[in-house]
């Protein structure tokens, strides 16, 4: 589908009829845009499994969706820490166990600009290790109950991906000699959006046409990502930026996740966000991608790289 079809305002959530009997799996609703997707999810009638880090955090974001939508919504928590392939295989299990149908797996979760090099349990650069080969391990975990499900995968990247060095620096993943909290977030959105388009061409040879995998950005919205993980200097530019007009709502950073999720007949190949300059703020519809983003000898080297470092073989 053509997204100029969407008309002056682009994609808006009014597009999304009823989605009874359909099941969201979506990581990072805590706040921001996450939870916007999973508000909006739920007020149109679908079933909403939220995989967040922190059980109390999660507890308190099921009293509220309760409070505005009323008690009657089918919202559940299943805990996961994106930084801990052991924790991702947990909940995948749980959630394999628990929920026997999948319309869609938004990877929303994310973490950004951390000031200093930090590893995870498994010794990777920790916004390498969460933002992109947590939610690669998780799609791979999830992908058999997604496929017969005739499901999607939708993949929350950044328009960080077109800063940095625009590739993926093999020789020092970690990067444990030219460290830099913009430059290394940007490489994880990059490693994020580079698999979804090598993930297209994997499933198109194995001749399987029954997942479909979308890569999407939110544009500038005020969420917590920044407040969260970002050095004093950043987070405060970014408290400044928050009030201006350059910044979007987080419900409306959450339409192009919600697009991706639930459009009939969205064309894969194209990257959705706002439209407006800089792709900041502005009506939802494609976006162009820069080639760098799309580079085939750069991409399957990442997704091997990417089964090792998961230590998890996809199965097509």
């Amino acid at each position: 589908m053509n997204t100029k079809e969407f008309g002056r305002n682009g994609w808006t959530p009014d597009r999304i009829k009823s989605l009874s009997g359909k099941t969201y799996v979506i990581t990072g609703t805590t706040s921001g845009t996450g939870y916007e997707a999973a508000r909006i999810l739920l007020s149109k009638g679908a079933k909403v499994v939220m995989l967040n880090r922190n059980p109390q955090k999660s507890e308190d974001t099921i009293a509220t969706l309760k409070q505005e939508l009323g008690d009657f919504i089918d919202v559940s928590n299943i805990q996961i820490d994106l930084a801990s392939p052991s924790s991702v295989r947990n909940a995948a299990d749980e959630v394999l166990k628990t929920v026997p149908h999948i319309d869609a797996l938004l990877c929303n979760a994310a973490i950004a600009q951390v000031p200093k090099q930090k590893l995870t349990v498994d010794g990777f650069e920790s916004q390498l290790g969460v933002n992109h080969y947590g939610n690669f391990l998780l799609q791979g975990l999830l992908y058999s109950r997604i496929e017969e499900s005739k499901g999607r995968i939708v993949v929350v990247g950044s328009m960080g991906y077109n800063l940095g060095i625009k590739t993926i620096q093999f020789d020092d993943m970690n990067w444990d000699k030219n460290y830099s909290p913009n430059g290394v977030y940007s490489q994880s959105k990059l490693a994020q959006i580079m698999c979804v388009y090598e993930l297209q061409d994997r499933l198109k040879k194995a001749s399987n046409p029954n997942v479909k995998i979308y890569a999407c950005h939110p544009g500038a919205s005020r969420t917590s990502l920044i407040k969260t993980n970002g050095s004093l200097l950043t987070r405060f530019i970014w408290q400044l930026m928050k009030l201006s007009p350059l910044v979007q709502s987080a419900e409306k950073g959450a339409y192009p996740e919600l697009m991706c999720a639930t459009e009939p007949n969205l064309d894969q190949n194209g990257f959705y966000g706002p439209t407006g300059r800089n792709y900041w703020t502005g009506p939802v519809g494609e976006c162009t991608l820069e080639p760098h983003a799309k580079d085939k000898t750069v991409a399957e080297k990442l997704w091997e790289v990417s089964e090792k470092a998961t230590n998890f073989k996809w199965n097509f």
